[in-house]
């Protein structure tokens, strides 16, 4: 079935066009690969990130989930791949943004970390510790 003229974007990518009819029955959304977000899905087009899909409901995602991410993103790498002392630094760096007054915060974090909630309260209590 061709693209008919309600799904063509004009100066978008064609993969946008291309999938337009699938976003609107499904609900989602597609934005350019520079203003994705954590849990849009990148498609890519010549090895290249062309377009991100946001699904319903992924619109707002957790301020929890954003806050690791960004600190994946100051890191340079995801956080279970991180060495010991990083992801000592991503635990005082969620810290310091709030991240541990949010409800679940420990496990998330700590599943995030790949490692177990009671290492990520004894790096809470090292940082502690070094501030007295």
């Amino acid at each position: 079935m061709p693209t008919t003229s309600r799904f063509r974007l004009v100066g978008v990518h064609p993969l946008a066009n291309a999938i337009a009819p699938l976003l609107e029955h499904i609900g989602g959304t597609a934005v350019p690969a520079d203003e994705r977000e954590p849990g849009d899905i990148v498609l890519y087009w010549e090895d290249a990130p062309a377009i991100a899909v946001r699904l319903p409901g992924q619109e707002l995602t957790s301020a929890l989930d954003r806050m690791i991410r960004e600190v994946e993103g100051e890191l340079g790498g995801r956080l279970p791949d991180l060495p010991r002392p990083d992801k000592q630094r991503a635990v005082r760096l969620l810290e310091e943004r709030g991240a541990f007054t949010l409800r679940k915060s420990v496990e998330t974090v700590a599943k995030a970390l790949g490692v177990s909630r009671f290492t990520v309260y004894n790096y809470l209590n090292r940082e502690q510790a070094n501030r007295h």
